[in-house]
């Protein structure tokens, strides 16, 4: 299994051999959601908190006597029908949401996603983004040669976050150039995950030699 590699310029760079395991492996829906769902849920800080009518402050004295007023009976004002009163089956932050995923189970998710990301011609791999000056400028140029050589016309345009883009090492200047444009989001390859991948129309992998080694090794 190859792919062609770009170049900045959006000419051919060569072509790569990609191993079955990490792009051409089966779709599974269900351990996906599984994960997927498992580190959305790992996300929330659980700290939404409730009070009970035993919570809230006030209440100790009767509103009215029990009978003869004509109206209903009762013995509290911090009751939950009354405005102000505790809340009935309210969150609390006691509850923990933490979900347990197993390493094999995150890396097979993440397979499983490139793979279909692959099936559907929507992964690009550019030999490097490397800058020698940070300017958006060139950035953009960068994009629109791409935009041109893959026919992916949102990485050309779009005004909204459509492509994630890896980058393999940490570079302050390829950083700065392609961080203010709106349609991409720049992660490092060590954090990509089938969550941040599902998010996005295209994935834009950089020096995909090392990139794919990189990948391979965590299956």
């Amino acid at each position: 299994m190859e792919a062609k590699i770009y170049n900045q310029k959006g000419t051919s760079a060569g072509t790569i051999t990609l191993p079955p395991k990490v792009f051409a492996a089966k779709w599974r829906a269900d351990l996906v959601h599984q994960v997927v769902e498992g580190m959305r849920s790992n996300k929330r800080a659980g700290t939404a908190d409730t009070k009970g009518r035993g919570e809230v402050r006030g209440g100790g004295k009767k509103p009215w006597k029990q009978k003869g007023t004509g109206r209903a009976r009762h013995g509290s004002s911090r009751s939950p029908i009354w405005v102000g009163g505790g809340i009935t089956h309210g969150p609390l932050s006691e509850k923990n949401y933490k979900r347990k995923i197993s390493k094999k189970m995150r890396a097979q998710a993440l397979f499983s996603v490139l793979s279909k990301k692959m099936k559907d011609n929507e992964i690009l791999f550019v030999d490097s983004l490397l800058l020698s000056e940070a300017k958006t400028k060139k950035a953009v140029e960068i994009m629109k040669n791409l935009s041109k050589a893959s026919g992916f016309k949102p990485l050309a345009g779009s005004k909204k976050p459509r492509i994630l883009t890896t980058l393999y090492d940490r570079n302050e200047k390829t950083e700065k150039s392609f961080r203010n444009l709106p349609q991409l989001e720049i992660i490092f390859l060590k954090n990509l995950n089938p969550f941040d991948v599902l998010k996005y129309q295209y994935l834009l992998i950089e020096n995909p030699e090392e990139s794919v080694k990189f990948l391979e090794s965590r299956g």
